[in-house]
Protein backbone atom coordinates (compact mmCIF):
# COMPACT_ATOMS: atom_id res chain seq x y z
CA UNK A 1 0.00 0.00 0.00
CA UNK A 2 1.55 3.16 -0.70
CA UNK A 3 1.15 4.78 2.13
CA UNK A 4 3.51 2.44 3.85
CA UNK A 5 6.17 2.94 1.08
CA UNK A 6 5.65 6.41 1.72
CA UNK A 7 6.53 6.63 4.81
CA UNK A 8 9.65 4.43 4.47
CA UNK A 9 10.56 7.08 1.20
CA UNK A 10 10.36 9.89 4.00
CA UNK A 11 12.20 8.46 6.57
CA UNK A 12 14.93 7.87 3.99
CA UNK A 13 14.52 11.03 2.07
CA UNK A 14 14.97 13.31 5.22
CA UNK A 15 18.27 11.53 6.13
CA UNK A 16 19.46 12.26 2.63
CA UNK A 17 19.97 16.26 3.73
CA UNK A 18 22.78 16.90 5.92
CA UNK A 19 24.63 19.31 7.76
CA UNK A 20 26.23 19.85 4.89
CA UNK A 21 24.81 19.11 1.14
CA UNK A 22 25.79 20.18 -2.41
CA UNK A 23 23.43 20.46 -5.63
CA UNK A 24 24.95 17.64 -7.77
CA UNK A 25 27.81 15.48 -7.71
CA UNK A 26 30.99 17.00 -9.22
CA UNK A 27 29.37 20.36 -7.59
CA UNK A 28 31.44 22.76 -6.02
CA UNK A 29 28.73 24.41 -3.98
CA UNK A 30 28.43 23.37 -0.34
CA UNK A 31 25.36 24.47 1.18
CA UNK A 32 25.42 24.44 5.16
CA UNK A 33 21.70 24.13 6.49
CA UNK A 34 19.81 27.13 8.52
CA UNK A 35 16.42 25.39 8.53
CA UNK A 36 15.27 21.94 7.28
CA UNK A 37 11.75 21.10 7.94
CA UNK A 38 10.24 17.75 7.13
CA UNK A 39 8.01 17.42 4.10
CA UNK A 40 6.03 13.99 2.67
CA UNK A 41 8.03 12.12 0.14
CA UNK A 42 8.33 13.89 -3.41
CA UNK A 43 5.35 13.00 -6.00
CA UNK A 44 5.80 13.19 -9.82
CA UNK A 45 2.61 15.22 -11.69
CA UNK A 46 3.29 13.21 -14.45
CA UNK A 47 2.39 15.18 -18.14
CA UNK A 48 -0.05 17.71 -16.43
CA UNK A 49 -0.14 20.98 -15.71
CA UNK A 50 -1.58 20.05 -12.38
CA UNK A 51 1.84 21.12 -9.98
CA UNK A 52 -0.49 23.78 -7.83
CA UNK A 53 -2.25 21.05 -6.48
CA UNK A 54 0.66 18.49 -5.60
CA UNK A 55 2.73 21.62 -4.38
CA UNK A 56 -0.18 22.85 -2.34
CA UNK A 57 -1.21 19.32 -0.84
CA UNK A 58 2.52 18.97 -0.15
CA UNK A 59 2.59 22.14 1.84
CA UNK A 60 -0.62 20.82 3.69
CA UNK A 61 0.61 17.81 4.69
CA UNK A 62 4.15 19.60 5.76
CA UNK A 63 1.52 21.56 7.89
CA UNK A 64 -0.21 18.13 9.22
CA UNK A 65 3.39 17.65 10.46
CA UNK A 66 4.32 20.74 11.80
CA UNK A 67 0.87 20.11 14.25
CA UNK A 68 1.87 16.95 15.60
CA UNK A 69 1.13 14.25 12.66
CA UNK A 70 4.24 12.86 11.88
CA UNK A 71 3.11 10.29 9.36
CA UNK A 72 0.12 12.07 7.90
CA UNK A 73 -1.88 10.41 5.10
CA UNK A 74 -0.87 11.32 1.60
CA UNK A 75 -3.56 13.77 0.26
CA UNK A 76 -5.81 13.15 -3.19
CA UNK A 77 -4.25 15.55 -5.79
CA UNK A 78 -6.80 14.62 -8.36
CA UNK A 79 -9.59 14.93 -5.82
CA UNK A 80 -8.68 18.60 -5.99
CA UNK A 81 -8.26 18.30 -9.98
CA UNK A 82 -11.27 16.86 -10.31
CA UNK A 83 -13.37 18.84 -8.07
CA UNK A 84 -11.75 22.19 -9.53
CA UNK A 85 -12.22 21.16 -12.67
CA UNK A 86 -16.09 21.51 -11.99
CA UNK A 87 -15.88 24.46 -10.88
CA UNK A 88 -13.90 26.02 -13.64
CA UNK A 89 -16.20 24.85 -16.18
CA UNK A 90 -19.25 26.35 -14.43
CA UNK A 91 -17.34 29.93 -14.19
CA UNK A 92 -16.17 29.28 -17.59
CA UNK A 93 -19.69 29.18 -19.42
CA UNK A 94 -21.35 31.70 -16.99
CA UNK A 95 -18.54 34.04 -18.05
CA UNK A 96 -19.17 33.05 -21.78
CA UNK A 97 -15.29 31.69 -22.27
CA UNK A 98 -13.75 35.67 -21.11
CA UNK A 99 -12.08 33.44 -18.46
CA UNK A 100 -8.90 31.54 -18.46
CA UNK A 101 -9.79 27.38 -18.55
CA UNK A 102 -6.57 25.29 -18.56
CA UNK A 103 -5.17 22.61 -16.06
CA UNK A 104 -3.07 25.54 -14.37
CA UNK A 105 -4.56 26.46 -11.08
CA UNK A 106 -3.28 28.49 -7.47
CA UNK A 107 -2.93 27.72 -4.14
CA UNK A 108 -5.73 29.03 -2.98
CA UNK A 109 -7.90 26.82 -5.06
CA UNK A 110 -6.67 23.91 -2.57
CA UNK A 111 -8.77 25.70 0.46
CA UNK A 112 -11.78 26.35 -1.57
CA UNK A 113 -12.05 23.03 -2.82
CA UNK A 114 -11.35 21.36 1.22
CA UNK A 115 -14.06 23.96 2.13
CA UNK A 116 -16.75 23.33 -0.25
CA UNK A 117 -16.22 19.89 -0.79
CA UNK A 118 -13.84 18.30 1.93
CA UNK A 119 -10.54 16.06 0.74
CA UNK A 120 -9.72 12.25 0.45
CA UNK A 121 -6.25 10.22 0.97
CA UNK A 122 -4.52 9.73 -2.00
CA UNK A 123 -4.97 5.99 -1.66
CA UNK A 124 -8.73 6.42 -1.36
CA UNK A 125 -8.68 8.67 -5.08
CA UNK A 126 -5.46 8.43 -6.52
CA UNK A 127 -7.16 9.77 -10.26
CA UNK A 128 -4.72 6.90 -12.15
CA UNK A 129 -7.33 5.35 -13.33
CA UNK A 130 -5.66 2.12 -13.64
CA UNK A 131 -2.36 3.51 -15.37
CA UNK A 132 0.97 3.36 -14.05
CA UNK A 133 1.70 7.65 -14.40
CA UNK A 134 -0.27 11.08 -14.48
CA UNK A 135 -0.95 11.88 -18.60
CA UNK A 136 -3.66 14.54 -19.13
CA UNK A 137 -2.99 15.24 -22.58
CA UNK A 138 -5.54 13.56 -24.25
CA UNK A 139 -8.00 14.36 -21.18
CA UNK A 140 -7.67 17.83 -21.43
CA UNK A 141 -8.12 18.28 -24.99
CA UNK A 142 -11.70 16.06 -24.56
CA UNK A 143 -12.61 18.01 -21.54
CA UNK A 144 -11.45 21.39 -23.22
CA UNK A 145 -13.57 20.29 -26.51
CA UNK A 146 -16.70 19.51 -24.35
CA UNK A 147 -16.78 23.43 -22.64
CA UNK A 148 -15.69 24.87 -25.79
CA UNK A 149 -18.69 23.23 -27.89
CA UNK A 150 -20.84 24.47 -25.43
CA UNK A 151 -19.73 28.02 -25.51
CA UNK A 152 -19.89 27.41 -29.40
CA UNK A 153 -23.34 26.34 -28.61
CA UNK A 154 -24.37 28.82 -26.48
CA UNK A 155 -23.67 31.52 -29.37
CA UNK A 156 -26.13 30.22 -31.60
CA UNK A 157 -28.77 29.09 -29.49
CA UNK A 158 -31.99 31.54 -28.77
CA UNK A 159 -33.46 28.92 -26.43
CA UNK A 160 -30.34 28.94 -23.86
CA UNK A 161 -28.37 25.90 -22.56
CA UNK A 162 -29.84 22.56 -20.78
CA UNK A 163 -28.83 21.47 -17.17
CA UNK A 164 -27.55 18.15 -18.87
CA UNK A 165 -24.00 19.65 -19.78
CA UNK A 166 -22.78 19.66 -15.90
CA UNK A 167 -23.35 15.46 -15.92
CA UNK A 168 -21.30 15.62 -19.27
CA UNK A 169 -18.42 17.04 -17.56
CA UNK A 170 -18.70 14.77 -14.77
CA UNK A 171 -18.75 11.85 -17.13
CA UNK A 172 -15.36 12.92 -18.69
CA UNK A 173 -14.12 12.89 -14.86
CA UNK A 174 -15.32 10.17 -14.44
CA UNK A 175 -13.55 8.28 -17.14
CA UNK A 176 -10.35 9.52 -16.53
CA UNK A 177 -9.84 10.06 -13.32
CA UNK A 178 -12.27 8.20 -11.96
CA UNK A 179 -16.05 8.63 -10.25
CA UNK A 180 -16.50 10.79 -7.47
CA UNK A 181 -15.96 10.21 -3.91
CA UNK A 182 -19.27 10.39 -1.92
CA UNK A 183 -17.89 7.86 1.16
CA UNK A 184 -15.34 5.86 1.86
CA UNK A 185 -13.99 3.80 4.55
CA UNK A 186 -10.34 4.54 5.88
CA UNK A 187 -8.41 2.60 8.82
CA UNK A 188 -11.64 1.19 9.96
CA UNK A 189 -14.01 4.36 9.95
CA UNK A 190 -16.34 5.24 7.55
CA UNK A 191 -15.64 8.95 6.46
CA UNK A 192 -17.58 11.48 3.51
CA UNK A 193 -15.09 13.55 1.81
CA UNK A 194 -16.14 16.21 4.52
CA UNK A 195 -15.85 14.27 7.65
CA UNK A 196 -12.11 13.24 6.59
CA UNK A 197 -11.56 16.96 6.19
CA UNK A 198 -12.68 18.28 9.50
CA UNK A 199 -10.64 15.29 11.45
CA UNK A 200 -7.51 16.17 9.74
CA UNK A 201 -7.54 19.44 12.17
CA UNK A 202 -6.61 22.19 9.38
CA UNK A 203 -8.35 25.23 9.41
CA UNK A 204 -8.71 26.84 5.72
CA UNK A 205 -9.05 30.57 7.04
CA UNK A 206 -5.37 30.02 8.63
CA UNK A 207 -3.73 30.24 5.05
CA UNK A 208 -2.65 33.50 3.43
CA UNK A 209 -1.41 34.91 -0.13
CA UNK A 210 1.56 37.37 -0.30
CA UNK A 211 3.01 38.86 -3.23
CA UNK A 212 5.27 41.75 -4.34
CA UNK A 213 4.21 44.35 -7.01
CA UNK A 214 4.08 48.38 -7.50
CA UNK A 215 1.16 48.27 -9.87
CA UNK A 216 -0.87 47.49 -6.61
CA UNK A 217 -1.21 49.38 -3.83
CA UNK A 218 1.48 48.72 -1.34
CA UNK A 219 0.04 46.53 1.79
CA UNK A 220 -3.47 45.93 0.27
CA UNK A 221 -4.83 43.04 -0.53
CA UNK A 222 -5.12 42.86 -3.93
CA UNK A 223 -5.92 40.11 -6.82
CA UNK A 224 -3.05 38.75 -9.05
CA UNK A 225 -4.13 39.41 -12.78
CA UNK A 226 -2.66 36.02 -13.83
CA UNK A 227 -5.04 33.61 -15.84
CA UNK A 228 -4.40 30.76 -13.44
CA UNK A 229 -6.19 32.90 -10.78
CA UNK A 230 -9.67 31.82 -12.36
CA UNK A 231 -10.98 31.88 -8.99
CA UNK A 232 -9.78 35.64 -8.52
CA UNK A 233 -7.99 34.88 -5.03
CA UNK A 234 -7.10 37.61 -2.83
CA UNK A 235 -3.00 38.25 -1.92
CA UNK A 236 -1.54 40.58 0.37
CA UNK A 237 0.62 42.82 -1.24
CA UNK A 238 4.12 43.40 0.67
CA UNK A 239 7.69 44.90 0.15
CA UNK A 240 10.00 42.96 -1.61
CA UNK A 241 12.17 42.74 1.82
CA UNK A 242 9.01 41.68 3.31
CA UNK A 243 8.41 38.51 1.20
CA UNK A 244 11.68 37.65 1.59
CA UNK A 245 12.02 38.38 5.57
CA UNK A 246 8.57 36.50 6.07
CA UNK A 247 9.45 32.86 4.15
CA UNK A 248 12.98 33.33 6.86
CA UNK A 249 10.75 34.10 9.62
CA UNK A 250 8.08 31.40 8.65
CA UNK A 251 11.20 28.57 8.47
CA UNK A 252 12.65 29.92 11.34
CA UNK A 253 8.94 29.39 13.65
CA UNK A 254 8.89 25.38 11.42
CA UNK A 255 6.37 27.15 9.14
CA UNK A 256 7.11 25.60 5.11
CA UNK A 257 5.79 27.61 2.67
CA UNK A 258 4.05 26.99 -0.93
CA UNK A 259 5.89 29.29 -3.85
CA UNK A 260 4.70 30.45 -7.13
CA UNK A 261 7.22 31.14 -9.88
CA UNK A 262 8.70 31.92 -12.88
CA UNK A 263 10.49 28.51 -13.85
CA UNK A 264 11.19 28.99 -17.58
CA UNK A 265 14.18 31.27 -16.88
CA UNK A 266 18.08 30.51 -18.32
CA UNK A 267 18.87 30.21 -14.51
CA UNK A 268 16.69 27.65 -13.55
CA UNK A 269 18.05 24.27 -13.54
CA UNK A 270 15.83 21.57 -12.32
CA UNK A 271 18.94 19.17 -13.92
CA UNK A 272 21.63 20.68 -11.62
CA UNK A 273 19.16 21.02 -8.78
CA UNK A 274 19.54 25.11 -8.10
CA UNK A 275 18.14 28.13 -9.72
CA UNK A 276 20.34 31.41 -9.73
CA UNK A 277 20.91 34.73 -11.24
CA UNK A 278 24.15 35.38 -12.60
CA UNK A 279 25.21 38.90 -13.79
CA UNK A 280 26.59 36.91 -17.34
CA UNK A 281 23.52 35.03 -18.20
CA UNK A 282 25.67 34.16 -21.73
CA UNK A 283 27.28 31.70 -19.41
CA UNK A 284 24.39 29.74 -19.42
CA UNK A 285 23.99 27.36 -22.77
CA UNK A 286 20.42 26.22 -23.36
CA UNK A 287 19.12 23.04 -25.71
CA UNK A 288 15.90 22.12 -26.05
CA UNK A 289 12.61 23.44 -25.50
CA UNK A 290 10.70 23.84 -22.04
CA UNK A 291 7.47 21.35 -21.81
CA UNK A 292 4.58 23.61 -21.79
CA UNK A 293 3.66 22.72 -18.63
CA UNK A 294 6.11 22.85 -17.07
CA UNK A 295 6.05 19.26 -15.52
CA UNK A 296 9.40 18.23 -16.08
CA UNK A 297 13.02 19.50 -16.02
CA UNK A 298 12.93 20.89 -19.56
CA UNK A 299 15.76 21.98 -21.77
CA UNK A 300 18.78 21.42 -20.87
CA UNK A 301 20.76 24.04 -19.53
CA UNK A 302 24.53 24.04 -18.58
CA UNK A 303 27.18 26.72 -16.77
CA UNK A 304 29.71 26.84 -14.61
CA UNK A 305 27.58 28.91 -12.80
CA UNK A 306 25.66 25.77 -12.31
CA UNK A 307 29.02 24.20 -10.76
CA UNK A 308 30.56 27.24 -8.29
CA UNK A 309 29.48 30.16 -7.10
CA UNK A 310 28.90 33.19 -9.15
CA UNK A 311 28.11 37.01 -8.67
CA UNK A 312 24.46 37.55 -9.15
CA UNK A 313 22.25 40.42 -10.10
CA UNK A 314 21.28 42.35 -7.32
CA UNK A 315 17.66 42.13 -7.45
CA UNK A 316 15.59 45.63 -6.85
CA UNK A 317 11.93 45.88 -6.70
CA UNK A 318 12.08 48.23 -10.14
CA UNK A 319 13.56 45.32 -11.71
CA UNK A 320 11.93 42.60 -10.27
CA UNK A 321 8.47 44.87 -11.33
CA UNK A 322 9.57 45.63 -15.24
CA UNK A 323 10.14 41.00 -15.69
CA UNK A 324 6.36 41.11 -14.58
CA UNK A 325 5.25 44.31 -16.54
CA UNK A 326 7.04 43.02 -20.08
CA UNK A 327 5.93 39.44 -19.07
CA UNK A 328 9.39 38.23 -19.08
CA UNK A 329 8.28 36.68 -15.58
CA UNK A 330 5.28 34.92 -15.81
CA UNK A 331 2.99 32.12 -13.52
CA UNK A 332 4.53 29.20 -14.70
CA UNK A 333 4.89 26.72 -12.04
CA UNK A 334 3.87 25.76 -7.98
CA UNK A 335 6.88 24.48 -5.82
CA UNK A 336 7.48 23.67 -1.62
CA UNK A 337 10.05 25.64 0.13
CA UNK A 338 11.02 23.51 3.33
CA UNK A 339 14.38 24.66 3.90
CA UNK A 340 16.80 27.33 3.82
CA UNK A 341 21.14 26.91 2.90
CA UNK A 342 23.93 28.84 2.76
CA UNK A 343 26.59 28.36 0.74
CA UNK A 344 30.65 28.83 1.34
CA UNK A 345 30.53 32.40 0.53
CA UNK A 346 27.06 33.08 2.60
CA UNK A 347 24.73 33.22 -0.39
CA UNK A 348 21.22 32.34 0.87
CA UNK A 349 19.33 29.47 -1.09
CA UNK A 350 15.98 27.87 -0.68
CA UNK A 351 15.53 24.55 -0.17
CA UNK A 352 12.21 23.90 -2.45
CA UNK A 353 10.32 20.21 -3.15
CA UNK A 354 9.29 19.85 -6.33
CA UNK A 355 7.23 17.70 -8.15
CA UNK A 356 8.64 16.60 -11.04
CA UNK A 357 9.86 12.96 -9.62
CA UNK A 358 13.56 11.74 -8.12
CA UNK A 359 15.62 12.56 -11.10
CA UNK A 360 17.89 14.78 -10.25
CA UNK A 361 20.39 14.57 -7.77
CA UNK A 362 18.92 16.01 -4.75
CA UNK A 363 16.18 14.14 -5.38
CA UNK A 364 13.67 15.75 -6.20
CA UNK A 365 14.76 19.05 -4.59
CA UNK A 366 16.39 22.02 -5.87
CA UNK A 367 18.66 24.62 -4.18
CA UNK A 368 16.99 28.40 -5.17
CA UNK A 369 19.25 31.31 -4.51
CA UNK A 370 17.59 34.53 -2.56
CA UNK A 371 18.43 36.45 -5.52
CA UNK A 372 16.16 34.53 -7.16
CA UNK A 373 13.54 34.14 -5.61
CA UNK A 374 13.39 38.08 -5.25
CA UNK A 375 13.11 38.32 -8.93
CA UNK A 376 10.78 35.40 -9.97
CA UNK A 377 8.51 35.00 -7.22
CA UNK A 378 5.02 35.52 -7.95
CA UNK A 379 3.62 34.56 -4.75
CA UNK A 380 4.06 32.71 -1.36
CA UNK A 381 1.68 31.18 0.41
CA UNK A 382 1.58 30.21 4.20
CA UNK A 383 -0.02 29.52 7.32
CA UNK A 384 -0.67 33.21 9.40
CA UNK A 385 1.58 32.34 11.84
CA UNK A 386 4.82 32.61 9.69
CA UNK A 387 4.07 36.09 9.29
CA UNK A 388 5.97 38.35 11.56
CA UNK A 389 3.83 40.93 13.78
CA UNK A 390 4.91 43.39 12.87
CA UNK A 391 4.05 42.55 9.13
CA UNK A 392 0.20 41.51 10.33
CA UNK A 393 -0.05 45.06 11.37
CA UNK A 394 0.74 46.62 8.09
CA UNK A 395 -1.55 44.82 5.84
CA UNK A 396 -4.14 44.66 8.89
CA UNK A 397 -3.97 40.55 9.37
CA UNK A 398 -5.86 39.50 11.92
Amino acid sequence: MKTILLTLVFISSFFAFSQTATNIEGSNYKFTKVYHLDATPVQSQGKTGTCWSFSGLSFFESELIRKGNKTPDALSEMFVVRKSYENKADKFIRMDGKINFGEGGAFHDIPWVIKNYGIVPYDVYNGLNGNESYDHAEFFEVLNGSVQGLLKYMSSSSNGISSNWKPAVSGILDAYVGKDIKEFEWKGKKYTPQSYAASIGLTMDDYVSLTSFTNHAPYAKCQLAIPDNYNWGDSYNVGLDDLMATVSNALANGYTVAWGADVSEKGFSFKNGIALVPEDPSTIQVSGKDNRNYNDAGADRNSNAFLSPTKEVSVTPELRQKGYDNKTTTDDHGMHIVGMYKDQNGTNYLLVKNSWGTGNYPKGYLYVSEQYFRLKTINIYLNKGGISSDLKKKINLN
